[in-house]
């Protein structure tokens, strides 16, 4: 019985060999396999069998032993060695290595979780992070905003080539010198356009008739004297004038007769009392209405009124006393060229009465030699207009080009017929013709402006899209739209063009408002003058100065662009020293936004300099509007040009009609310019922090995981972070193959984390773990198993031959 137990007792020993040989070989076979650990085969004794227990001491015996022997050994345990491998840098960035405790959390082929120490990976179509067998690595993802998610663990994701970021700027770095020395900039730029006449009042359209003004031909005209009873002429020497006339008789109208027939003698003889005129002279033209009779008195030289008659009559009968005659004759003659204009007003009282409308086209000019003009056919008002009187002027012999008030009626149909007599120095001292008409305010609307060209009206703007580009500080501006309808008003457009050209006000400063021009006193802005023009004063400074040029604005309509017919004029020069510089900076889109920086020097004293700053965004995109002002404020220095503070440093952009973050708003930082006396100032941006898009070039991973992406434009972001796992036994983790474990009875749960804590390792980036593999160990191994198991082998030889010897003894 006992040879037979030493062959089961040798064979179980052989056994043990072949397992350490089967471990040790394992080892050997993966000495250069990334992140594997080394197994050790530990061997306990298996069953005993007991020949007798053992005495306990008695006091006649020392007691025995218990008697047993070993029926041979088994594989206790296949241990695995978890130590630190050899760490070893690697080329390939997506190699990683863990340093400590820890495993890679990879995602297996049914979603289950696995893990391993092998850090050798490679990025799939869609730019994951996968081992070489293609199990994802997890970790935690980003949202857009490239935030870390700490939710839960998704495959990392490193798309290079693929992702695309941009920054938006947060400051802007300034350095220069901006002198105390220089003038103040106290003094803005004033531009104003011609005066500007409101197109809603209707206005005589045509010109009226000059003519010369016909005087009675009295040739044929017979006079004699009379002895009818009642007669209150006494004898002597009478002459007579004959006058047409369109009016009732009115002395104080007696200037609008026309032209006197020439002088007829009479003689009334002793006991005449009448005159009788016979043939008396009919209007060959048929333009008058009445015939005025003119008389001196007896042996007088001046000739009175008598009556007048209807014109056709041919007798008259004069029985007027000397002292029963009227007015004298009014005997002006004009001399010289003469031009008329006509206007309509709502209210009678002659110039300065109400509203007066612009005048009609010029009438004549006629040339008049001792005579008087007739007007006739003049325009008449549209019915039912506002407009109840009629108002004339004219020129002197001496200035054709300044027209006086000569007169009114109260007839706006046009039916009326005048006659000018009135001398140059009666109506020179009258109020003179506004050419202009009705002016502009701030509610006109724009396609009722008027634009005077001498005695032509031009319509200044029509319906369609107002393209306006002004000039600041001798740089032209930016193209900026305003659409113009038949409702748009003088007010819009001022308001838009303010916005276009950047013109800032004491309100966009309230803690310490920009202030107003020294010259004017008037505050930044457009307003409309009294007198229908349209005024643009400019924030104060040479570098703020404004000016519209004549390409700067034009009309697009249907039928083409064409430049608007509204030119503006330098009314005051600015006057102020000051620095500009224009920089880039970039929205959360990375879209690049120019703004341009003035500083102007705005007050000095005994202890401190200030200068204010302007700053200008031609992409600016408020949600209406077209403002390119984006901020304001005062930079302060010491008498030594230390730079002490800044009251604003803030700029905003808006980003209204664009996805962009909106407002972009960044910080100026002031605090490197220095205020020392230069000949000239200076002003330049050194730096700023924002970027235009750049694509994923590079990553970098630091020891706590985070993956931290290089992009193409210097911007760094979080990508993802890679978590960790570690386990209480990692020993009694199950080996799936393939470097990978999965979680088993005796492992514990995983406890998952951030590199670096909850006791887990770190990682180092570019590197490997090399197997931990004790290649000069794992050969003794092997010899002492080989030794082992030859040694179990002669067991069994020697048991064999003991057993042929029993079986050769019955021979």
């Amino acid at each position: 019985m006992g040879i037979q137990s030493a062959m089961s007792t040798a064979l179980t020993g052989m056994t043990a060999a072949g397992t350490t040989i089967d471990v040790v070989g394992n080892n050997l076979a993966n000495s250069s396999t990334v992140g594997f650990k080394a197994s050790s085969a530990l061997f306990a004794t298996q069953f005993m069998q007991t020949m007798s227990l053992g005495s306990a001491p008695t006091a006649n015996s020392g007691g025995t032993n218990p008697r047993q022997i070993g029926l041979g050994t088994m594989v206790a345990d296949i241990a695995a060695d978890f130590s630190q491998g050899t760490i070893e840098i690697s080329s390939n960035a997506t190699d990683f290595a863990i340093q400590g405790d820890g495993f890679f959390i990879l995602q297996g082929g049914s979603g289950e979780q696995l893990y391993t120490r092998d850090g050798v990976f490679k990025l799939n179509s869609q730019s994951q992070l996968v081992t070489a067998s293609g199990y994802r690595v997890l970790g935690f993802g980003i949202d857009e905003n490239y935030e870390i998610q700490r939710t839960q663990l998704v495959p990392i994701e490193i798309s290079l080539g693929g992702a695309a970021v941009a920054q938006a700027t947060e400051n802007v770095f300034l350095e220069g010198t901006l002198s105390p020395t220089g003038d103040l900039a106290n003094t803005a730029s004033v531009i104003q356009t011609g005066i500007l006449g409101d197109g809603s009042y209707s206005a005589p359209t045509s010109a009226f008739d000059t003519n010369y003004s016909i005087p009675p031909n009295v040739a044929g005209w017979v006079t004699s004297g009379s002895s009818e009873p009642g007669g209150s002429l006494t004898p002597g020497d009478y002459r007579y004038r004959l006058v047409y006339a369109n009016e009732p008789y009115d002395p104080l109208a007696a200037n609008r007769e026309g032209t006197p027939s020439e002088a007829v003698s009479v003689t009334l003889a002793p006991g005449d009392g009448h005159i009788d005129l016979q043939n008396i002279p009919n209007d060959p033209i048929g333009s008058y209405s009445f015939v005025r009779i003119y008389r001196t008195t007896s042996g007088g030289s001046d000739y009175c009124y008598v009556d007048e008659i209807p014109v056709g009559t041919t007798t008259y009968s004069d029985n007027t006393a000397d002292a029963d005659l009227g007015a004298d004759l009014h005997r002006n003659l004009l001399n010289g060229n003469y031009s008329y204009y006509v206007t309509y007003a709502d209210a009678p009282g002659g110039p300065g009465v109400g509203t007066e409308s612009r005048p009609s086209p010029i009438s004549g000019p006629i040339n008049v030699a001792n005579g008087r003009i007739e007007l006739s056919n003049f325009p008449a008002a549209a019915p039912g207009s506002e407009w109840q009187v009629m108002r004339i002027y004219r020129n002197t012999a001496t200035d054709d080009s300044t027209f006086y008030y000569l007169g009114e009626v109260g007839d706006v149909t046009g039916s009326v017929t005048l006659t000018d007599s009135t001398s140059d120095a009666e109506i020179m001292g009258n109020a003179r013709l506004d050419m202009n008409g009705p002016r502009i305010i701030p509610s006109t609307r724009l396609v009722q402006v008027l634009s005077r060209d001498g005695s032509a009206y031009e319509q200044v703007f029509q319906e369609g899209t107002l393209l306006f580009a002004g000039t600041k500080g001798g740089r032209t501006l930016d193209v900026r739209e305003f659409e113009i309808t038949s409702a748009s008003t003088v007010l819009e457009l001022i308001n838009f063009m303010e916005e276009a050209m950047g013109i800032q006000d004491p309100g966009d400063d309230p803690v310490n408002p920009i202030p107003p021009d020294s010259g004017t006193g008037a505050n930044p802005g457009g307003t409309v003058s009294s007198d229908g023009r349209i005024v643009f004063v400019g924030n104060n400074g040479v570098d703020n100065a404004i000016d519209i040029k004549t390409a700067g604005m034009q009309l697009a309509t249907a039928a083409g662009t064409q430049n608007i017919n509204l030119s503006f004029a330098t009314a005051q020069e600015a006057v102020g020293d000051g620095a500009v510089t224009d920089f880039i900076v970039y929205d959360s889109l990375g879209i690049p936004l120019r703004v341009r920086l003035t500083m102007v020097l705005e007050n000095r004293s005994s202890t401190s300099t200030t200068y204010r700053w302007f700053a200008d965004s031609a992409d600016n995109d408020p949600a209406t509007g077209s403002k390119i002002a984006v901020g304001t404020g005062q930079v302060t220095f010491d008498g030594e040009g230390n730079f002490i503070s800044a009251t604003q440093d803030n700029v905003a952009i808006d980003r209204r009609n664009i996805s962009s973050r909106s407002p972009l708003e960044f910080e100026l930082d002031f605090s490197s310019l220095s205020g020392l006396a230069a000949e000239v100032s200076t002003l330049a941006v050194t730096r700023q922090d924002g970027s235009a898009p750049g694509v994923l070039s590079s990553f970098i991973v630091g020891e706590d995981g985070t993956i931290r992406g290089v992009f193409s434009n210097g911007v760094t972001r979080n990508l993802g972070q890679i978590r960790l796992s570690r386990f209480a036994n990692p020993a009694g983790l199950e080996q799936r193959g393939e470097n990978t474990y999965a979680e088993g009875v005796n492992s514990g749960l995983a406890i998952i984390g951030d590199p670096g804590q909850q006791g887990i390792g770190t990682i180092v980036a570019g590197a490997v773990e090399q197997s931990n593999t004790d290649t000069g160990g794992n050969l003794i191994d092997l010899i002492l198993a080989s030794t082992m198991y030859r040694s179990n082998t002669r067991v069994i030889t020697t048991a064999q031959e003991m057993i042929d010897e029993l079986l050769a003894m019955r021979r």
